[in-house]
């Protein structure tokens, strides 16, 4: 059985938070945001390989919050690079070889268990996976001055956790960055890859804005209810 591994990154810097502090360390139901990212890939696998990528300049306070909340788990920290795409490379070289990584936003307090139980089973069948779910909205394409409407059944939205087998994943990363690179799936898929789709979770959003933090103190809150 391949050995499960999760690499988080976190190089947010709070800024379109309006906050000082990085939006992975805010404080939400009283642990960092941060935190609330990791806790279910434990829940799912207490023994899972975590690589945390951080800005170098957050290692010593996310250190600190450590000894805080109490969060003694061993975790590798590796110093992230200029884009998300380098500081997945980066994070990928302390992935241990022949196993199935996850690789998720820091950001993303909410992947439920079912969410990340099946990409890693698909992932371990398959190669990959990623979580969607379904547009509720209209939509429409613009195009200079114009626009126009789309079919929202063709369109799905992109969750993290990714899920991959490690070695095809770590060889997608040896290639040179390409603005094309929106996600980690997109990384393989350039390799020639078939992307596999699972179901996500609509919670599963991903804490940006302000807004977002009231959005996930009140799915928090009626998550730990519901436990």
């Amino acid at each position: 059985m391949p050995k499960k591994a999760v690499l988080i990154t976190a190089g947010g810097q709070g800024l379109r938070m309006q906050s000082e502090l990085p939006k992975q360390f805010i404080i939400i139901n009283e642990k960092p945001l941060l935190l609330h990212s990791i806790t279910p890939f434990l829940q799912y696998a207490p023994d899972i390989e975590i690589v945390l990528v951080l800005p170098e300049n957050s290692i010593s306070k996310w250190e600190e919050l450590c000894q805080k909340y109490k969060f003694f788990h061993e975790h590798r920290i590796v110093p992230g690079g200029p884009t998300r795409f380098h500081s997945v490379k980066y994070g990928l070289k302390h992935i241990s070889d022949n196993s199935i990584v996850a690789i998720h936003d820091g950001a993303r307090p909410l992947a439920s268990l079912e969410t990340i139980s099946k990409v890693f089973d698909f992932a371990q069948r398959f190669g990959n996976a990623i979580p969607v779910v379904d547009i509720n909205e209209s939509v429409r394409m613009v195009e200079g001055a114009n626009s126009k409407t789309q079919d929202r059944n063709k369109f799905k939205i992109v969750q993290t956790p990714q899920c991959f087998h490690s070695e095809k994943i770590k060889a997608a990363y040896n290639q040179n960055y390409r603005d094309s690179f929106t996600d980690d799936a997109t990384v393989l898929e350039s390799m020639g890859e078939r992307i596999f789709l699972v179901e996500g979770n609509n919670d599963n959003i991903k804490v940006t804005r302000q807004e977002d933090v009231l959005v996930a103190k009140s799915l928090l809150q009626q998550k730990d209810k519901n436990m």
